[in-house]
């Protein structure tokens, strides 16, 4: 038995008055998850636990069934998984953060992803910072677009630090770290220096002259946040028994993947964006499938068009990931008549409205040939509420996916 979870990202909402009122997901024609939906069995689920932030490192943990709080308290420890994905090995004592490349309006965050810079772009500039930023202890690697990696030597976790998705139009001194213990009052002044050394290096670099000159977003600063430390996970293989990959486009979800055990599978075109690679994705999941039980495949593009607040980019991304993702995927499984396990979820919403993650349940449909189905018939944050699997909690969806 096969076993598929496919993941958008961030998918969920709340209903859109230009939408007339609906959500992207009601709106969106999407006949393959109505499919899953309709063959299955749906309910909600809590993937992020009580108390702990509404990111996605966090809420991916949840989905493959991690406690999260165990493995980092409160805090969504990030820049650990980044690091997991991109092969830096961290010291026990190392503090890993995620850094993204940001716009700057005057002394406000005007986007959190410097206008989704290029990779190339950005590796340009955080080369240049490495060398010069002079911040002692603290070095950057390059990962795709705006989302990079910090790593602090001997740094202290007990740093509180603003998600600048979630800030946008925020001021940069209200939300700059602050450490939350004495203890940590070295580190938060080291990730202020950080920000204040790139404010003055980075607006003046080639790349943003070009990228102005351009009419594009200049990347003017960096932000860090998100800090952690190594966790000590089991992985999906032990728990489970089963063999599986993760399929994305962002070091974040590779760095979860890597940690629980499944092999990173990269696609050529693959951009975290609503331009993304569908069809690669697919036959990535494919390949995996021929060889391996269990693909974890996840799109970022539904997320971005919700901190953009663009809800018929999100519609239109919902509408790709069905038709030339989820359908390509399906119709290979019913071809080959390979029996399979098939969830679709996101990891939790991104309302259009606020532009930012929020902590509420997700809609899950689970589409297992050996259990009845229920009497859900369309795949939306109410229709699934009618389902038999009512509300999950914790590795109930594993369990579920995994039986």
């Amino acid at each position: 038995m096969k076993r598929v979870i496919f993941l958008g990202d961030g998918m969920s909402d709340w209903p859109v008055d230009s939408l007339g009122g609906r959500t992207p997901l009601q709106v969106a024609d999407i006949p393959t998850l109505d499919l899953i939906a309709r063959r299955g069995r749906c309910g909600i689920f809590h993937t992020i636990q009580e108390g702990m932030p509404s990111g996605s490192a966090t809420a991916n943990l949840g989905v493959l069934g991690y406690d999260a709080y165990a493995l980092f308290g409160k805090r969504e420890g990030r820049g650990v998984f980044e690091a997991a994905s991109m092969g830096v090995e961290l010291a026990p004592d190392d503090l890993a953060m995620r850094v993204n490349l940001i716009g700057l309006d005057g002394d406000r965050i005007r986007t959190h992803s410097a206008g989704h810079i290029t990779s190339p772009e950005a590796a340009e500039l955080i080369e240049f910072c490495n060398a010069r930023l002079g911040v002692k202890g603290v070095k950057l690697y390059p990962g795709v677009s705006y989302r990079h990696l910090l790593v602090m030597r001997g740094g202290r976790d007990e740093v509180d630090c603003a998600p600048p998705h979630d800030y946008v139009g925020g001021r940069l001194d209200d939300l700059a770290p602050r450490a939350e213990s004495p203890e940590a009052e070295a580190t938060a002044a080291t990730l202020r220096r950080v920000i204040a050394r790139s404010r003055e290096i980075l607006p003046g670099h080639p790349v943003n002259q070009r990228r102005r000159a351009a009419g594009k977003i200049a990347a003017e600063a960096l932000w860090p946040w998100a800090p952690g430390r190594k966790p000590e996970m089991a992985t999906i293989p032990e728990r489970f028994g089963v063999r599986g990959a993760v399929i994305a486009a962002v070091d974040l979800v590779f760095g979860v993947g890597v940690l629980a055990g499944l092999e990173p599978i990269h696609v050529e075109g693959a951009t975290g964006l609503h331009d993304t690679n569908y069809e690669g994705k697919a036959d990535a999941c494919i390949e995996a499938l021929k060889r391996l039980e269990f693909a974890f495949v996840h799109v970022e593009a539904s997320d971005e068009a919700g901190h953009e607040k663009n809800a018929e980019l999100k519609v239109k991304t919902i509408e790709a990931f069905d038709r030339r993702l989820v359908a390509r995927v399906l119709d290979y499984l019913r071809r080959k008549r390979i029996e399979a396990v098939v969830a679709v979820l996101p990891d939790h919403p991104t309302p259009v409205a606020t532009g930012a993650h929020v902590i509420e349940p997700v809609p899950v449909a689970l589409w297992d040939p050996r259990e009845a189905r229920d009497s859900v018939q369309s795949y939306d944050e109410q229709s699934v509420r009618a389902g038999a699997l009512v509300e999950l909690r914790g590795d109930q969806f594993m369990k579920l996916l995994m039986k």
